[in-house]
């Protein structure tokens, strides 16, 4: 290949990469905006006011607002998907795997109650919104699978098979979750004792 074809072959691959790159940048950098404003009082312009970025810029990399919150959350969840990865890898027993991932599913609850609104905004708005139902889908099977593991793990260490499904799983352990994101949120559980104890059972259950 001549040394022009290769210099333009390296060009054409470096302006995707950088291009996905700066909208990453863009889309981590406004994260807590969207967590703060929610979906409904989003707009880029309203995102830009409360950024360092322009409207411009942002307009720029997104073709809206449904496209810059797709994208800060699905790198939000790459995070969050190996979040229970430590506590499956060290945990020699159920009891320790159990305590574990107790101790992360209410820290994250706790602490990151704000970008977990922010999904659970964005997954209820695929019932109005098309466009976004292939990315929450995608990330709605990487949290199942994230959960599944744990459970299975758990499983393994206590030495009989699970009694529930893997979809039946992920949804009462989500539905635990989105439960005390609420009552924590709205004040009705701010020690999040309800979570800890619905947790419990369905470790029994499990």
């Amino acid at each position: 290949m001549a040394t022009g074809t290769r210099r333009e072959a390296r060009a054409v691959l470096r302006g995707p990469d950088k291009f996905a790159a700066r909208r990453s940048e863009l889309a981590t950098a406004t994260l807590v905006t969207l967590a703060e404003l929610g979906y409904a009082r989003t707009s880029l312009r309203e995102i830009a006011q409360n950024s360092a970025f322009s409207h411009g810029v942002l307009h720029y990399y997104f073709r809206d607002k449904l496209d810059l919150i797709a994208e800060a959350v699905r790198i939000y969840e790459d995070t969050c998907v190996t979040r229970y990865d430590e506590a499956v890898a060290s945990a020699s027993t159920a009891a320790e795997l159990r305590a574990g991932f107790t101790t992360m599913f209410i820290g994250t609850l706790v602490d990151d109650s704000a970008l977990h609104r922010l999904w659970y905004d964005l997954r209820n708005q695929t019932r109005f919104e098309s466009s976004l139902r292939y990315e929450v889908g995608e990330i709605e099977l990487r949290r199942a699978d994230m959960i599944w593991n744990v459970v299975n793990r758990y499983c393994e260490l206590r030495g009989e098979p699970a009694r529930l499904s893997k979809h039946l799983v992920y949804t009462t352990f989500d539905g635990i979750f989105q439960n005390g994101l609420d009552n924590l949120l709205n004040g009705t559980d701010a020690d999040v004792t309800l979570a800890r104890e619905l947790l419990d059972e369905a470790f029994r259950m499990v």
